[in-house]
């Protein structure tokens, strides 16, 4: 409290970043990690059967507007 009154300022605090340095080999680890796998072929076949039931509804709406 004494020290401002004799030119004494406050000084930043001083800290030490931790150097981190860009390793490929571990960037590649985590991405293994993360990464999911999925069955793919499930996946389209899901949207196939969407789309044919899709293309089903749209017919009988069709066929019973004709009507």
């Amino acid at each position: 409290m004494i020290r401002p009154m004799f030119g004494h300022r406050a000084k930043p605090k001083k800290f030490e970043i931790p150097l981190r340095y860009y390793d490929p080999k571990e960037d590649e680890k985590r991405r293994q990690r993360l990464r999911i796998k999925t069955n793919r072929k499930r996946h389209r076949s899901q949207n196939i059967r969407i789309m044919i039931y899709a293309l089903g509804l749209g017919i009988v709406v069709w066929v019973i507007t004709l009507l």
